[in-house]
């Protein structure tokens, strides 16, 4: 793993949690417990900080940034960004799933309990309210979740990734 400081300011990231060899995670950046960033993922805390709770995991390719003097990027507890997703200076509350190659630009707020599905591009300044689905570029509400097959999804995709993670710490 690349781990670099930037401007007198170093990663923080616990032990319990797992980051791929590959992984590059720079500057300002600070994560809670039982996190895991993927292969290829790219966290760059360079120009503003990034807050990351707990039990959040940053797929393959993912690149999490924020905004010069503007936009932190904050994400809550429980969140799943997929493969190759993009986040970039916004807040992502708790329990919260960002699908594969989806897009979050500055300035927006991902409600908890939502999911961003795969592909999808969240213009500047939205917000995605709480218990919904945005799909689509540009996104908008394509559903509530307590109306569909995806209540359960955020929770279990969370869990699978502290397992999956502790399957490479073991192999180590």
């Amino acid at each position: 793993m690349l781990v670099k400081s930037v401007n007198g300011k170093s990663p923080l990231i616990p032990e319990d949690c797992y980051v791929a060899e590959n992984a590059t995670i720079i500057g300002d950046v600070s994560f809670g417990s039982s996190c895991s960033v993927w292969f290829n993922a790219v966290i760059r805390g360079d120009v503003n900080y990034i807050k990351i709770g707990d039990k959040v995991n940053i797929q393959d390719g993912a690149v999490i940034h924020c905004t010069y003097q503007k936009h932190p990027t904050i994400i809550g507890n429980n969140v799943s960004i997929g493969h190759n997703a993009i986040v970039h200076g916004c807040e992502v509350h708790d329990n919260v799933l960002i699908g594969m190659g989806a897009i979050v630009m500055d300035n927006c707020v991902i409600e908890s309990n939502s999911i961003v599905a795969a592909g999808a591009v969240i213009t500047q300044n939205t917000t995605v309210e709480s218990g919904s689905i945005y799909a689509g570029v540009p996104a908008k509400k394509v559903k509530d979740i307590n109306k569909s097959d995806f209540a359960g999804e955020i929770e279990r995709i969370s869990n699978n990734y502290v397992m999956y993670s502790s399957w490479l710490k073991e192999d180590k």
